[in-house]
């Protein structure tokens, strides 16, 4: 049970997965050390290192999880140390005994600090990507079934030539797949630079004293470990620890995803308060402890806050990496056991909201119609004036004509709080008479999107498609992954 009286992160107990605060876990944290220590022995006693005994590599893999008690030692330990590594050193062997000469044999502390945080880095990568696939694919779907249905577009937030709700959409859509693109080079770039065993500051050296200056064994080690660990290749060079550039890589990738979501939650807050687009409202819910009539976009709102905090994980990042002095300092230390965790829960915590919000997202067209129809009279002057002046009509004396006519319905909505009746003066002005039996088809919102509909046919079976291949075939979008998640 958790202790009330003690400081917990909502980002645990509100809105992260089980998955992701596993990994960023004491116990998964502490377990990941052991199994490294374990990939050394093995990796040593592979390649003819003397002292390691088949007994002693048993006996680490039957404690590789850390158990409840040996946390208490591991805590009482580095009280007495102030070393965090060594005190796990100690507490593994003494669950190990047979191991205890050679646990952490030829390695420094960032042996396991370091390569243990990159595999933290790759599986909380391997997590989020998923996931932010199964968004993408429902936006999608979303934007093609909506793809044809005029909208009120704006620009400065003010009334704009018409767009369509997929079309809208599709531009979240290419957002996202430009944040998938950044998380997949960030993986890619991370599986090539483990840091292996590099020794104190870089150089190997107790390594190959070790191997008694044997330079193609200590190659060999660093190649066994890293391949033990999951990686495609160890980095060729790097000081204690691995270049902290890295985690300002990782973490642009999440800030700039973070940045894509508080867009995508303002529009869609944007377009609740217009009643057209709104957010999963359930049955039970409620909006306001005063209000009872309100349906707040709370899901789009709390989105647009984790969002905005997760844009402000690669400043830390940043600073950390600029103020490693020479071959390190361990003013990194403290911060990264804070940015690294929250930064990947925070971004998980996004993607379940993005989930559940594109699962469900609630059209209105009705209302959609009408607040396009406000402002259609207005849009519909172009096409009037040129349907005039096809007629032989001045186009001079036409925009004169409208202009007046313009500002005139324009000042009845403003000043008298009326509907627009444009159209209704042109009607009653014999200037229009030529056009007249047109207009209907001049007012048409579907003469005023453009190709939207087929730009959105032409990107989601194009460039959607591709990127989404490899997780439909993997299996991704099987079942319904939104609509059960409790956010």
């Amino acid at each position: 049970m958790a202790d009330n009286d003690t400081y917990v992160t909502p980002l645990s107990t509100r809105y992260t997965s089980p998955e992701m605060k596993k990994i960023f876990s004491a116990r998964h944290r502490f377990s990941t050390w052991r199994q490294l220590w374990i990939w050394l022995a093995e990796s040593e006693k592979e390649l003819g290192l003397d002292g390691i005994t088949d007994e002693a590599i048993e006996q680490m893999k039957a404690h590789q999880v850390i158990q409840d008690d040996e946390f208490r030692i591991a805590q009482e330990e580095e009280k007495r140390r102030r070393h965090d590594v060594m005190a796990h050193v100690h507490t593994f062997g003494v669950a190990s005994p047979a191991a205890a000469g050679i646990i952490h044999l030829g390695a420094t502390s960032c042996f396991v600090t370091d390569n243990g945080d990159l595999m933290h880095l790759r599986d909380g990568l391997n997590l989020l990507i998923p996931k932010l696939a199964m968004v993408i694919k429902q936006l999608s779907d979303f934007s093609m079934k909506y793809k044809d249905l005029p909208c009120l577009g704006y620009t400065h937030y003010q009334p704009a030539q018409p767009v369509t709700v997929g079309k809208r959409a599709s531009l979240w859509v290419q957002s996202l797949l430009r944040d998938l693109r950044n998380f997949e080079r960030a993986l890619a770039d991370l599986l090539g630079e483990f840091r292996g065993c590099k020794g104190t500051t870089g150089t190997q050296a107790s390594f190959l004293q070790l191997f008694k200056g044997d330079h193609n064994k200590v190659e060999q080690l660093d190649e066994l470990v890293c391949k033990k660990a999951g990686f495609d290749a160890p980095v060729p060079v790097s000081n204690q620890t691995y270049d902290r550039k890295i985690d300002v890589d990782v973490l642009n990738a999440l800030g700039s995803f973070g940045a894509t979501c508080m867009k995508i939650g303002s529009d869609i807050r944007h377009l609740a308060h217009r009643k057209e687009v709104e957010e999963p409202f359930e049955k039970d819910q409620i909006g306001s402890s005063a209000m009872a009539y309100k349906r707040n976009p709370m899901r789009s709102e709390r989105l647009c806050s984790l969002g905005r905090e997760l844009m402000s994980f690669p400043t830390p990042a940043m600073n950390t990496f600029a103020t490693q002095w020479l071959e390190r300092t361990l003013d990194d230390s403290a911060g990264r056991r804070i940015y690294l965790p929250e930064a990947y829960l925070t971004a998980d915590a996004c993607l379940i909201i993005l989930l559940n919000v594109t699962n469900g997202l609630a059209v209105y067209p009705a209302v959609i119609q009408r607040n396009l129809n406000d402002e259609l009279p207005f849009m519909a002057t172009e096409n009037i004036i040129m349907a005039l002046s096809a007629k032989g009509v001045s186009r001079q004396e036409a925009h004169e004509e409208i202009r007046v006519l313009s500002h005139q319905a324009a000042a009845v909505v403003k000043q008298e709080g009326k509907d627009n009746d444009l159209i209704e003066r042109i009607r009653q002005t014999p200037f229009f008479d030529p056009i007249i039996p047109e207009l209907e088809k001049l007012l048409d919102p579907k003469t005023f999107i453009g190709r939207a509909p087929e730009q959105v046919d032409r990107f989601v079976n194009g460039a959607v498609e591709s990127a989404l291949k490899k997780y439909k075939n993997a299996g991704v979008f099987e079942g319904s992954k939104g609509a059960d998640l409790n956010v």
